[in-house]
């Protein structure tokens, strides 16, 4: 089944994925799990960079914000 939606119906469920995956991220983080919690956090930024492109600093391959 395809739905055709529109680009702010499109946003809102970017925005709702990017919500759950900040929740699950933090819950895993919680529990200690560090590859689920690193998979949420990559799923987040991806998210966040296609609802406002360039605002997150770059990562270097270590995980830290590059200058």
């Amino acid at each position: 089944m395809t739905d055709v939606v529109d680009s702010d119906e499109l946003l809102r469920r970017i925005r709702r994925a990017r919500a759950f995956a900040a929740q699950e991220m933090q819950t895993w983080a919680q529990q200690g799990d560090a590859v689920r919690e690193v998979a949420y956090e990559t799923v987040l930024r991806v998210l966040d960079e296609i609802v406002d492109p360039g605002r997150a600093a770059p990562r270097s391959e270590t995980g830290h914000a590059t200058g």
